[in-house]
Order: C-alpha cells, then structure tokens, then sequence
C-alpha cells in the first residue's frame, strides 16, 4: 500500500473532503456507524493518526460521535427538504448526489449553480462522469454555469478568528476553489474529448458578491437552495498548523427543494423562475 505524505494540511484535507461528501451525500446514513479506522486509513492510504484528526475534526462539528465499545456514529446530515410531498426517486434517498444524478438522466443538462467554492458539486460531477463512461446514462449536451465569488473580494468568512487579517485562510479558500474548478473542467473535457459528450459547455464568472446561500438550478425546472450557516471551527493548514477560524459548512447546509408544476403561480414555480432571473441578472450585469 503506497502511503501519502501526510505530515500537512493536504492529506488531512483529502481524506476530511472525502468523508463529509458521503456523510452530506447519504453513503453514511444517519445513525449508522463508520468503518474502523484502521479500514479507512487503508481505504485512504494513509496513517491512522490522519484518521483520527479527521473524525476529530467531524466530532467537534457535530456530524459524528465515538463512543468507546461502540464505534463512530453519524449523528447529523444534509437535509434535504422537498418544498411538496415528492416521489421517492426510485427506492432513492433525497439528498443532493440523487438529485443531481436524476438531473443527469435527461438528455441535455443545464446546470446554474450559485456557491462559495465548487467542492461539493466537482464531487457530485465526477459520480456522473463515471456514470456515463460506464454506459449507465447517455449525455448529448451538458451546459454548466457557476457564479463564484471574486478572488479579489474582501469575504467575510471564511477567516482567522483572532487575526481577521491574517492572508492563510483567504489563500486556502483560493486553492480549496481552484483545485475544484479544474478537476471539473478535467472531468467534462475528458467526456468531450472521448466522445461519450458531444457538447460540454462548462463556463465560470466571479462577481463581487459575498455567498449568504447556496443555489442550485436544474435544467430549469427544479431549484436547490440553503443558507451557509457561520461557525467556529479548527482549520488544518497546508503546513500542518491549525487555528481557530469562522468559516462556513457547505457540505452540510440543509437545503429547501423547490420544483416547477403546471401551475406558473405555484410557490414551487414561482420560486425557480426568480431564481432562475436572479441568477441570469448577476451572470449578465454583475460577473465577470
């Protein structure tokens, strides 16, 4: 087994990304138990002691609980809350990652997504790529816009608490985003180039705008949004060091499902079409 350095604040990131994304996404059910540490530092290639700062990290946040005897339980996940009674989608839980996934089974797919960093969707992206290169869905077109704020913006958060002005967590937000954004246009241009997309249309525009909330509009008919929640939390650096920070929980922001019906003035329709307008307003006037 090849072991990754894991000395800093990267590997430690990799594996913290990784296990937020399946608690938020449903993998690690509420109530169920996460495979020992010994398995995930296996799974991870990387030390248990990684593991163990992780699941720290997760515990103070309030998502898991170790109890000596009886492992680790998840305690808290994404919500998910369907504006109307909707269908269960299939046998499906509702979270963000089935939700996309249903998304995806259109022909074309038009996403606009509004958010402070793009490491939830490039997660949920990568599920889909894999689910057409291995011939489960059939994509003609995918067209994704997503507004983020400017790299040159003064954000409010995520932040030092006792040093607002020290530059680390603005750096890391920058390359937390970066990373992000490029591992999505690899994952569509890889589709394109293959053949298996024949239209990719992947686009990204900065606005002056601090992200109160997260928005996801999908192929113009159902809309995704929830409100970044502010906390205190520990923040691992790239060197290792770690600091009191206020930063937000993307990954775990519960979010209000809003659907279109053949009633224009249904609080569902209603409520995605001035999504949809606010969205294209900012794209248009504001982003650039």
């Amino acid at each position: 087994m090849v072991r990754f350095d894991d000395g800093g604040g990267t590997e430690f990131r990799r594996v913290s990304e990784a296990l937020r994304a399946r608690i938020a996404d449903g993998v690690y059910r509420l109530g169920s138990h996460l495979p020992p540490q010994r398995v995930l530092a296996e799974e991870f290639g990387t030390s248990r002691d990684t593991v163990q700062r992780v699941l720290r990290e997760l515990a103070d946040e309030g998502w898991i609980e170790s109890r000596l005897g009886s492992g680790t339980q998840v305690i808290r996940t994404q919500r998910i809350q369907p504006l109307t009674p909707r269908t269960p989608m299939r046998g499906r839980a509702v979270t963000l990652g089935s939700i996309i996934g249903e998304a995806f089974e259109k022909p074309e797919v038009a996403l606009d997504v509004y958010t402070l960093t793009a490491e939830s969707l490039d997660a949920h992206i990568r599920v889909q790529a894999e689910r057409i290169r291995a011939g489960e869905i059939a994509t003609e077109r995918i067209a994704l816009r997503m507004l983020l704020p400017a790299e040159d913006l003064d954000l409010p958060y995520p932040r030092a608490k006792d040093d607002p002005s020290d530059p680390q967590m603005r750096e890391r937000l920058l390359s937390i985003t970066r990373r992000h954004t490029s591992s999505l246009r690899y994952a569509l241009q890889k589709l394109q180039v293959k053949g298996l997309v024949p239209q990719v249309d992947f686009r990204i525009r900065h606005a002056q705008l601090t992200p109160a909330f997260k928005l996801y509009l999908l192929n113009g008919t159902e809309a995704l949004h929830g409100p970044y929640e502010v906390t205190e939390r520990h923040i691992v650096l790239e060197d290792g060091k770690e600091i009191e920070a206020l930063d937000v929980l993307g990954l775990g922001a519960p979010l209000t499902h809003h659907v279109t019906d053949d009633d224009p003035d249904s609080t569902g329709s209603v409520f995605v079409a001035s999504s949809q307008a606010w969205f294209g307003s900012v794209w248009n006037l504001l982003a650039r």
